[in-house]
């Protein structure tokens, strides 16, 4: 059985125990439920095969069944709540529990550098300010940010940036960007991403009133399509966003930071699935 912090899915986690155990010797569903304190035998079984979940209470009785003690019951605990959490809200703050018990006791959990990264707006923006202001203070990078930051998280979200090698010091308050990239699973980086993505939007909505027409570009229209036509109209916003990456990446001397949102969303339900029903 892995290391507990490498566990996303405490279903699989429960099932690696089970099975780890019953290679060693003649173990059952029902002996695992009798150690958890639970009556019906295949109670657990069902829980691992995701068709029942487990209450708060279960997760205490379900962590002792398995030897778990210490940071690792607390860990369980956390795991349990981000795989059965109902909303983004709550996934995120329990993987963040999950990040925190790990690094307290010196194990990095997997993709919580990434997770770490996208969590915040600063640290997109703060990578990109940085490699334009070579020997500026971090009040100084603070000062230049539109939404609200101090020099403090302005410290740590380089100090951050370069231990986890997406920054390099090449010396006091000069950085240079790398070309490592921060990559996490399929599970973790849509959550994290969403909840950027919902930041990012509130600063667009913000900059209609904020900023001059010739300093933003907000522009939107509205269709009605069917689903080849989405289809094809996504490739190409796809397309577009490569291509002003490659655009960006071209210039000489960049000097501000911009975020480019491109959003379509329905605005109605489907007219042909209603009738088809």
């Amino acid at each position: 059985m892995k290391p507990l912090t490498e566990y996303r899915d405490y279903r699989r986690c429960m099932q690696d125990f089970y099975d780890e155990r019953k290679k060693t010797c003649s173990f059952t569903w029902r002996e695992f439920a009798r150690l958890a304190g639970f009556t019906s035998p295949t109670y657990l079984k069902l829980v691992c095969e995701g068709k029942s979940s487990l209450s708060e209470l279960g997760i205490e009785r379900v962590a002792s069944a398995m030897n778990l003690g210490g940071f690792e019951s607390a860990y369980f605990r956390h795991l349990v709540r981000y795989n059965q959490a109902k909303d983004d809200e709550t996934k995120k703050n329990a993987f963040a529990s999950m990040k925190d018990i790990a690094e307290a006791n010196k194990i990095r959990v997997v993709d919580g550098d990434a997770f770490t990264y996208f969590e915040s707006w600063k640290n997109p923006v703060l990578r990109e300010l940085v490699a334009m202001m070579p020997g500026a203070t971090p009040e100084a990078v603070a000062e230049m940010c539109w939404q609200p930051v101090t020099a403090d998280d302005v410290r740590k979200s380089l100090d951050f940036m370069v231990s986890v090698g997406i920054l390099q010091r090449k010396s006091q308050n000069v950085y240079v960007q790398t070309e490592k990239a921060l990559v996490g699973n399929s599970d973790v980086m849509p959550l994290v991403l969403r909840s950027m993505h919902r930041e990012m939007a509130g600063f667009a909505q913000k900059s209609i009133d904020e900023f001059d027409p010739q300093e933003r570009d907000i522009s939107g229209v509205t269709m009605g399509i069917d689903r080849d036509a989405y289809e094809q109209i996504v490739r190409e916003l796809d397309s577009c966003r490569r291509k002003i990456v490659a655009i960006a990446n071209m210039s000489k001397e960049p000097c501000q930071v911009y975020r480019l949102n491109l959003q379509m969303f329905p605005l109605s339900k489907n007219t042909q699935q209603k009738k088809e029903g």
